[in-house]
């Protein structure tokens, strides 16, 4: 009795806290509103050439958190959530990314209470809730635009004087970047004059209360690079969560100083060596290795809250370069085995193989959510090792991964306890590893985590390893699985499921709390 009522004060939930060090140990679901789910479970039909919504809602997400639960990530990332321009020469705005008015939602996804009860739920499941915004651009519909139909810039002293951005210039005129606009005389995305001390107060005072409003734990904050650099630290402290931002660009040079002005990046330089060194048989994992070593050395504080993703709502899905089983699960294993957050874009775990936007935005209820895939497992699997690597190595989401080994076609990384063998010789071979320097113990027991196939260490803590189809291997300790988890637990030796559920009483209750569980389970 007494266990019960302690435990419903408890479950009387704070809002959840969300600086950059909670969300280091996070692991991301990305989804398009308006492509995820509807509201109440049907699945309309959805044209992804139309370019038109096609019904996707806040209430459709809640319905199928369980889905995203299942697969082991524990933060949502949602498209962005004001309210945006009508029909235009390109479609209709179903991504979020062309805004009207920052002072309302867009109804086409749900009702302020919708997008409040989303974020509770999340909570609820000390899930974290992302929410992605807009601050460079308004969309027009018109050029000249309309500038009294935006809310609130609504004069045109509020924006940039008109002038599109050059291919040119993203080599040579930063000043262009930052002040020119996006799109084109038929979709002109007008430029937020972010030197003006009205507007960025504006934005300041409207980034606090939305985060309060609707109890977001962290933004992704779009066309970054596009903003002077110092509009941001005051931004970010007006935010007062985690702030990850796109800054498209191939060079860690570029981005990292970004990353000293909020708190992290999405990895696009690592990225760019990611895709086409899986994407086919002939490409260079070394390239890969030298991009995150760049990276490492580069970020404000390494890697570790970088975003780190193989697909995105911007750029073809990886299934339309290759389906090549052996390659794309290497790909997909390494945003799971490396130092930053891993993302995931909603229907990668389905095998959507959409090309270039709008093909890359399909519905994901086509798929049926189905969950027996071999992809979801892979995916499941992946962060199951990786919240068990951590459960086993406090110090896992702090130190950085080390190439062992990197060869155009071969990758051993190293992030104790875990150890991933990776290839891109593709389903048609049996890449082999051997690892002297592997780190284990003598005569250590291993699990291949995809497979569940013992390996033992040699003498000197070495590992020797083949697998069959190009798959890749992700091993750990057999210790530092549970006999009772759902991570290989026929040959598992370990009892970390205690361990993680520690972990979670404390992060959700804290320390004190979690202690007082303990003990009342004990004389109840």
């Amino acid at each position: 009795m007494l266990l019960n009522v302690f435990l419903s004060s408890l479950f009387v939930l704070p809002a959840l806290a969300a600086s950059a060090d909670d969300w280091r140990s996070r692991s991301i679901y990305q989804l398009l509103t308006d492509r995820f789910a509807t509201s109440d479970g049907s699945s309309p039909t959805c044209n992804t050439g139309d370019r038109k919504y096609c019904g996707g809602t806040w209430k459709g997400i809640v319905k199928k958190l369980d889905y995203i639960q299942n697969m082991g990530f524990d933060a949502v990332w949602i498209s962005p959530i004001v309210a945006n321009v009508g029909n235009t020469t390109y479609g209709e705005a179903f991504h979020g990314y062309w805004t009207l008015d920052i002072n309302s939602l867009n109804s086409h996804f749900g009702t302020e209470d919708d997008l409040k009860s989303l974020a509770s739920e999340l909570h609820k499941r000390n899930m974290y809730l992302m929410v992605d915004i807009v601050v460079n651009h308004m969309a027009a519909t018109s050029n000249p635009p309309n500038f009294s139909g935006f809310t609130p810039f609504n004069t045109q002293n509020d924006f940039h004087t008109e002038c599109f951005i050059q291919a040119s210039d993203y080599d040579n005129n930063q000043t262009a970047v930052e002040q020119c606009w996006l799109g084109d005389a038929n979709l002109p995305l007008a430029d937020v004059n972010t030197e003006d001390d009205n507007v960025v107060n504006t934005w300041n005072t409207w980034v606090t209360n939305i985060i309060k409003t609707y109890s977001i734990d962290g933004l992704r904050i779009d066309t970054v690079k596009h903003v002077r650099k110092d509009f941001w630290p005051a931004f970010a402290k007006a935010a007062g969560v985690y702030t990850v931002g796109e800054v498209l660009h191939n060079e860690t040079s570029y981005v990292a100083p970004y990353t000293e002005v909020i708190d992290a990046a999405l990895d696009y330089p690592t990225w760019f060596q990611l895709t086409p060194a899986f994407a086919s048989t002939h490409g260079n994992l070394s390239a890969l290795a030298a991009a995150v070593q760049s990276a490492q050395s580069s970020y404000k504080g390494g890697e570790f809250f970088a975003g780190s993703f193989l697909e995105n709502h911007d750029q073809p899905r990886f299934q339309s370069l290759t389906k090549d089983l052996g390659l794309v699960k290497n790909a997909m294993a390494w945003p799971f085995i490396q130092d930053g957050i891993p993302i995931l874009y909603y229907g990668q775990e389905q095998g959507y193989t959409g090309g270039n936007d709008p093909d890359n935005r399909e519905a994901l209820w086509l798929s049926g959510y189905e969950e027996d895939k071999p992809l979801v497992t892979h995916v499941k699997t992946l962060n199951a090792a990786r919240k068990a690597a951590a459960a086993a190595n406090k110090d896992f989401y702090t130190s950085g991964l080390k190439f062992l080994s990197s060869t155009p076609s071969n990758l051993v990384v190293s992030k104790p306890p875990m150890l991933a063998l990776l290839s891109n010789g593709g389903s048609s071979t049996s890449p082999q590893w051997s690892v002297p320097n592997a780190g284990y113990s003598a005569n250590e027991d291993l699990v291949d985590v995809l497979t569940c196939i013992k390996i033992t260490a040699d003498s000197n803590g070495g590992v020797t390893a083949k697998s069959t189809q190009g798959m890749p291997q992700v091993l750990l300790p057999a210790s530092a699985l549970s006999k009772q988890g759902n991570v290989c637990p026929s040959v598992a030796t370990g009892n970390q499921a205690s361990g993680a559920e520690k972990k979670w009483a404390v992060q959700v209750f804290g320390t004190v709390a979690a202690a007082i569980v303990t003990c009342l389970v004990a004389f109840s």
